[in-house]
């Protein structure tokens, strides 16, 4: 803070997060300072690197002060961490906040800080926005590096922001997109300004809400609770009297397996990763976390391969049979009303593997298309809880999302509970 009026005093050009605080996902290394990871196994590790995403942040005159509490190995929707301890929600300590991302959405949510960077390998940015009412980005695969940040599966992990707003979301995204050297699966994509335009509104835009799988019995949005389902009609509303024009749209056939092989993917990549661990000692993992890190290495090359050559055709075909026809498509983000910490604390039993893959039914298919996805605060449930929606768009259309979240924020403005610390 003192380097930055230093600068101010001198006449240097402020950049546009001159001295404002960020906090972060623990999960962001900088040189020399401990990034534990949620976990037990990092509790002491020190890198020698710092994440491209951070440096980025440095030179636009951030402040990084700290890092946030977060699922162990940001592997997990929940918010739970049984090493580390759980994050509470600030809209109602008693529920989840969601995870990976826990940490971050709960500051952001509660004003400790402006802004937090969170990763998103099966929602675990959309997730967490969702459940504290905020705005979430997870961008296209490769528009923003991932050098320097704790990998969990390299062919899914995403690096985005949660923000209360989607100016500031929008503002963070540019700050840390662009191509990075120091990672080979980062795009030389030209960077539009997220912000020109963003006030432009959505008259004409035609805006896809899913239905079945091609044409059979079952569909996209068979989980949603009637809750949500009711935020969601509410959305579309605005939308529509905003002046879009909201289609419903089959997905393609083939995007019905989306799920499953995303699931395939990160379950063996993460294994991948962890094994030494897992042999020298599991112990030190946490119930959950070990038992899905276990269940990925009982995935074959055969599987793993085939769905990482499945993913280019079910793209090919997404793109051409819902974006051929429809400029972003409508989505919602948690299936359920947010969960209670007492509910929802199912550590390693039985059927802890179906629960959270209901929870990312509708988040990780766009983790495994890649496709730039943000989530938007909708409304409230019964409980009192937020519910988002999510906008999807071709890739690197971010702009287009944030213009069509802003039209619709500006209709929708948000508020956010007084949270009292004890």
């Amino acid at each position: 803070a003192e380097s930055a009026d230093q600068e101010l005093s001198s006449g240097i050009s402020p950049g546009p997060l001159h001295g404002v605080p960020l906090l972060h996902k623990d999960m962001f290394y900088r040189t020399g300072k401990i990034s534990a990871c949620g976990s037990k196994i990092c509790e002491d590790y020190v890198p020698d690197v710092t994440a491209t995403v951070l440096l980025k942040l440095d030179q636009a005159g951030a402040l990084d002060i700290g890092r946030l509490k977060m699922v162990e190995f940001a592997y997990g929707l929940t918010g739970h961490n049984e090493i580390t301890g759980d994050v509470r929600n600030p809209w109602n300590p008693e529920y989840i906040p969601g995870g990976s991302s826990s940490g971050p959405a709960a500051a952001v949510a509660g004003f400790l800080s402006y802004g937090s960077l969170g990763s998103d390998t099966g929602g675990s940015i959309r997730f967490p926005a969702s459940c504290c009412g905020l705005v979430g980005m997870k961008p296209t695969y490769g528009r923003v590096s991932r050098f320097g940040a704790m990998p969990l599966s390299f062919s899914l992990d995403h690096i985005g922001p949660l923000t209360r707003t989607v100016a500031d979301c929008a503002l963070l995204t540019q700050i840390i997109a662009g191509k990075d050297t120091n990672d080979s699966t980062s795009y030389y994509q030209p960077k539009p300004d997220f912000l020109s335009g963003i006030e432009s509104g959505i008259q004409g835009l035609k805006i896809g809400v899913p239905t079945t799988y091609g044409n059979g019995p079952s569909g996209f949005l068979d989980p949603l609770h009637p809750e949500v389902q009711r935020e969601m009609e509410s959305s579309l509303a605005v939308f529509r009297s905003l002046g879009a024009k909201v289609v419903e749209i089959p997905l393609p056939e083939n995007f019905e397996i989306s799920n499953n092989m995303a699931n395939i993917i990160a379950g063996a990549e993460s294994s991948s990763a962890h094994v030494k661990w897992l042999k020298e000692q599991p112990e030190d993992y946490g119930s959950q976390t070990r038992e899905r890190l276990l269940t990925g290495l009982l995935f074959s090359a055969v599987d793993y391969l085939d769905a990482l050559k499945l993913r280019k055709v079910i793209l090919e075909d997404f793109l051409k049979e819902v974006f051929e026809k429809v400029d972003v498509l409508h989505a919602p983000v948690v299936p359920i009303p947010v969960p209670t910490l007492e509910e929802s604390n199912i550590k390693a039993n039985p059927g802890f593997i179906e629960y959270l893959i209901l929870l990312g039914h509708f988040t990780r298919p766009f983790d495994y298309l890649g496709l730039p996805a943000l989530s938007v605060p909708a409304g409230l449930t019964d409980n009192g809880l937020p519910s988002g929606f999510q906008l999807v768009a071709p890739p690197f259309e971010e702009a287009l999302l944030f213009r069509t979240a802003r039209a619709f924020e500006k209709e929708n403005p948000w508020s956010y509970p007084q949270v009292t610390l004890d």
